[in-house]
């Protein structure tokens, strides 16, 4: 039985995709093809002058082509101011395995251009420009994916499918919110393309394996950006007036150990206000709140989706007290007092666990505990019963839901594994995983490469504090490389961000490309990257 009350399984969705494609380059065309035995005569080609889209059927082409080439998923498609442009996989790795199926990175990608005559040379300084983001979209970090199961479900969520949505392409078993190229999918959907439709996700994913008392064991540690507010640290901050938040991850930590499956759950987001910190040239820009009429049904909305999707929500605030952060963070209290069914908890982070004080972090855990308990965990047994389901979660920020949020978060999955260890019996109760050092250091570990693989996407670097994750301490060598970490976001902040958050919004489906408007027409009045460009050029 699958997804009822008490039950589950955790079985490879049908809707597979095509692992391995032969790209064919002819003069007016473009001819994808599936090499995949278990996919056969699956095909479509696309204009090169109008990007027009035809399905094809076994090997419909006679003539022969001009180049051809291995490539390893289509991302999608994109059509700007002169055509059409096709992102394709040109390199993977595979990094691991999720409940046996393999997972791949992408490691590089290219778009290939069928292009229009341009009409003007305005269309083609555009364009262009256009063409400068595209090759920073071509180098996005952090992207992962299966060609046999959807990633952008936890685990919870996918044991409760029914067996008719399971039959379904994969990218229909998908959460939209989680699919880094949804956007991009759209003309493969129109087209019925099911088997080169890769739902990808943005974030990470890592595993350990390791023996516990003779016993095999993996944990592994995957992570899902939100494609709702996407963009980079400066330039895309707090909520808009639906109420989604810059920087919104969901991170699953999943151990499995004698046929049990254990999954734990945890959020991070900008602080969901309307707020905003323009790039000046200065090193720490000033926090700005935008007052607006809609503000308290902005947070409110933000977090009735959160418990609708979670459950019980208990909110970890980490800015500091004083100067802007407490600014911020008072005018957060304040809209959370609204909110009765929502705990909210404030922790001066900076305060707390100054000098590396990690252990300070009790403090915050002896006032969520009894929450948090309760929130628990999900988890299945070997036959696929669900024993146990996670009620709720732990959604965190600092202000950049970076550094102090992944320490934080890392030392909460640690006290959420200590207890699915007891619950099986594989700890006592007295135990945890710190007596087991090898354990621990590749725990340690483990987290702190995370905070730096989601870091690196959102600020460009990676994560400041990284020692307290991987030592429990600050060390010189740490306060060095957070120190140079620290300018080398100023640099990006202020001087490359501007265009990675073009790109970004570009292929989010920001910005109307087309011959009749503005090539920068954004469709969201708060997404301020496209709005800066317009009102402070000086920074371009």
């Amino acid at each position: 039985m699958k997804g009822g009350e008490g039950s589950g399984e955790v079985g490879l969705q049908q809707g597979f995709c095509c692992r391995e494609l032969e790209l064919r380059e002819f003069p007016d065309k473009y001819v994808i093809r599936s090499l995949d035995p278990s996919l056969p005569d699956q095909a479509f080609a696309v204009s090169r002058s109008d990007g027009g889209i035809k399905s094809l059927t076994g090997d419909a082409i006679s003539e022969s082509p001009s180049k051809v080439s291995q490539i390893f998923g289509v991302v999608g498609i994109l059509r700007l101011i002169s055509g059409t442009y096709i992102l394709v996989i040109t390199s993977r790795e595979e990094i691991g395995t999720y409940f046996d199926s393999p997972i791949y990175s992408a490691k590089s990608m290219r778009f290939l251009s069928c292009h229009k005559a341009w009409r003007t040379s305005q269309e083609k300084r555009d364009e262009g420009y256009f063409m400068s983001l595209l090759r920073i979209v071509e180098s996005t970090p952090g992207l992962y994916y299966s060609y046999e199961l959807d990633l952008t479900l936890n685990l919870q969520r996918s044991c409760k499918l029914d067996e008719v949505r399971l039959s379904k392409p994969l990218w229909k078993q998908a959460d939209p919110r989680y699919i880094w190229n949804k956007t991009l999918l759209e003309d493969l959907i129109e087209h019925k393309l099911d088997a080169f439709i890769i739902p990808i996700i943005q974030g990470s994913f890592r595993t350990i394996d390791f023996t516990l008392k003779h016993l095999p064991a993996k944990i592994s540690l995957i992570s899902r950006r939100c494609n709702r507010r996407l963009g980079t640290r400066m330039w895309r901050r707090g909520a808009n007036l639906e109420g989604d938040t810059a920087n919104f991850i969901e991170t699953e930590q999943l151990l499995e150990l004698e046929g049990f499956k254990f999954s734990f759950l945890q959020v991070r987001g900008s602080i969901p206000l309307l707020w905003e910190q323009i790039v000046d040239l200065s090193y720490k820009p000033r926090l700005r709140i935008i007052g607006h009429g809609e503000t308290a049904k902005v947070v409110e909305r933000h977090f009735n989706d959160l418990i609708q999707r979670y459950g019980n929500i208990v909110v970890l605030d980490l800015t500091d007290e004083h100067g802007d952060e407490g600014q911020l963070s008072c005018a957060y209290a304040a809209e959370m007092e609204k909110l009765s069914h929502v705990r909210y908890v404030s922790f001066d982070f900076h305060c707390h666990c100054a000098k590396g004080r990690l252990d300070n972090l009790k403090i915050l855990y002896d006032e969520i505990s009894e929450d948090f308990q309760k929130q628990g965990y999900f988890l299945i047994n070997s036959e696929g019963v669900i024993l146990q389901e996670q009620r709720g979660v732990t959604r965190a920020n600092c202000i950049d839901c970076l550094d102090r949020t992944n320490v934080t978060q890392c030392y909460l999955a640690r006290k959420s594994l200590n207890s699915q260890l007891q619950k099986i019996g594989a700890f006592s109760s007295t135990d945890c995983i710190s007596l087991y050092v090898d354990i621990d250091e590749a725990f340690k570990m483990l987290w702190a490469e995370h905070g730096d693989e989601i870091s690196l996407e959102y600020t460009g670097t990676h994560a400041l504090k990284g020692d307290l994750v991987r030592y429990g301490k600050q060390t010189m060598s740490g306060w060095i490389k957070d120190g140079i970490t620290a300018l080398s976001r100023y640099y990006l902040n202020n001087f490359q961000d501007g265009l990675r958050q073009d790109a970004l919004d570009l292929i989010s489906g920001r910005y109307d490309a087309n011959r009749t408007g503005p090539p920068f027409q954004l469709k969201d009045s708060f997404s301020q990257g496209g709005l800066r460009r317009i009102f402070f050029p000086q920074f371009y």
